[in-house]
């Protein structure tokens, strides 16, 4: 009865491992990371959890409006465990959708809304430091910018250079500017 029960936890063993890759799928970080810290973006983001927009306001002098707006999506697990703990678990990931923008006058007054798509920037979050020496990986997160001619290669370079000059006044809020996500109050 022994070498039985034996015999059919091997083959349990073995099955599992075809089935799961030899354990890749069981030990994976995160879908949208491949084992060199290659980021991609998430094809369905737009049906996870919608964290907030920014508008981008223009410079132009004498125009009011906006030249951008950003929506911000996570996954709906990433909420749970922020308004519990107040920090992203490890593996969340943000998508930033940069969309350009026009202004207009309405009815209502002058508005800006949502052009067409100019890009799209992804953080994931890394507690664990898995990418050492991966110039895209630091600070705690993955950092990768895409442009929309090209989703499939990130324009990021070095996201120190590239991300970290527009994330320094959020420092101290785990580099994220959570002050535009409502909904990671309670």
């Amino acid at each position: 009865m022994k070498m039985l029960r034996a015999v059919a936890s091997v083959a349990v063993t073995a099955l599992c491992a075809v089935v799961l890759g030899g354990g890749a799928v069981a030990e994976s970080f995160s879908p949208y990371v491949d084992d060199k810290g290659k980021i991609s973006i998430p094809k369905d983001f737009r049906s996870w959890y919608f964290l907030g927009a920014w508008g981008v306001a223009t410079d132009e002098e004498g125009k009011v409006g906006s030249q951008g707006i950003h929506n911000v999506y996570t996954q709906p697990n990433t909420v749970e465990v922020f308004r519990k703990t107040g920090k992203f678990p490890d593996g969340a990931v943000l998508v930033k959708e940069l969309l350009n923008a026009k202004t207009d006058g309405m009815t209502t007054g002058r508005i800006s809304y949502a052009t067409e798509t100019e890009g799209w920037f992804i953080m994931i979050k890394d507690t664990e430091d898995r990418f050492k020496g991966n110039k895209l990986w630091g600070r705690g997160w993955g950092w990768s910018l895409f442009k929309a001619d090209d989703p499939t290669k990130t324009v990021t370079d070095n996201f120190k250079a590239d991300c970290i000059p527009c994330h320094v006044p959020a420092r101290k809020n785990d580099w994220i500017y959570v002050r535009g996500y409502p909904v990671l109050k309670n």
